[in-house]
């Protein structure tokens, strides 16, 4: 779990049904984008799980619409996202929502 400033923040929501066909790089492009997002200037972290099934979610937090519009647009991530459309992906969404509240629990916060 990412460790973030507190809100208000931006979140992008990514979700993802991986493709069942072809697999080549797509774990290299990932850690190549995490490595690049981390760089990116108002980047704030990131949660990812993906299932089994190939069922993904990704949310990447950003301090402004415009650092999220930016990272959009890095010449980079713009091949990363149609590698994406035109190999890895049967499907994605994107959902850019402002964090206002946030709180936590911790197994290891309750003991005495």
């Amino acid at each position: 779990m990412s460790t973030l400033p507190l809100p208000p923040y931006w979140a992008v929501i990514f979700s993802s049904q991986r493709s069942n066909t072809d697999d080549a790089g797509y774990a290299e492009m990932a850690e190549k984008m995490l490595t690049l997002a981390e760089m990116q200037p108002g980047y704030l972290g990131i949660d990812s799980s993906r299932d089994a099934t190939g069922l993904g979610i990704t949310v990447s937090y950003w301090e402004s619409l415009q650092t999220i519009a930016a990272w959009r647009q890095h010449s980079e991530h713009l091949l990363a996202q149609e590698m994406g459309r035109n190999t890895w992906y049967q499907h994605y969404a994107i959902k850019i929502a402002r964090v206002e509240r946030s709180y936590s629990f911790s197994e290891q916060d309750a003991l005495p």
